[in-house]
């Protein structure tokens, strides 16, 4: 185990919950629930353990999960909830640099996706483009909502993984 795992393990609960709480957006209860699941050997324990939290959630509080992300390329910058990940991430697809064209096509998508799922459309932007999401976002509109809150789930669950990532690269600059 590394240093910074180790200063992780012995965080004190609320610490704990104060640098991780974001790596599930607007989310905190996931790192709350995941600091008793400690001591994680490494960051990839870590990630286990807090998708665990997430895998046993009620079916509320994983739409509620869903629901807490941004609709993808309609309010970056027009958004004071947007978090700085998620506009980041979005800038990070070409998102905030969006055609008239594909502005439209996007909103579009939004709304039949929102209209049929009761979600915004959640994807790992920073593993994607444009192009492959507006594609997924058309081929998940065939899913049923029970199929689309698991694939939106095991999004998140990458998102995270790169937001942990990030925080525990951060974690490492402060020691």
């Amino acid at each position: 185990m590394n240093s910074v795992m180790r200063r992780v393990n012995e965080m004190a609960p609320a610490v704990f919950v104060e640098r991780f709480g974001a790596l599930y957006e607007h989310s905190p209860w996931v790192a709350e629930r995941a600091a008793v699941l400690r001591p994680f050997g490494d960051s990839g324990a870590m990630l286990a353990a807090m998708n665990g939290v997430l895998a046993r959630a009620t079916t509320e509080e994983k739409l509620a999960l869903v629901r807490a992300h941004p609709e993808l390329a309609r309010r970056a910058g027009l958004d004071p909830d947007l978090t700085r990940a998620s506009q980041a991430e979005q800038a990070s697809a070409g998102l905030d640099r969006l055609t008239p064209e594909e502005y439209a096509r996007f909103n579009s998508l939004n709304d039949g996706y929102a209209a049929r799922f009761g979600m915004p459309f959640v994807i790992c932007v920073r593993l994607s483009d444009k192009a492959l999401i507006l594609s997924e976002m058309a081929r998940r509109l065939t899913h049923t909502p029970e199929q689309e809150l698991e694939t939106a789930i095991a999004e998140i669950g990458k998102i995270a993984g790169l937001r942990l990532t990030d925080a525990l690269a951060h974690e490492e600059q402060r020691s």
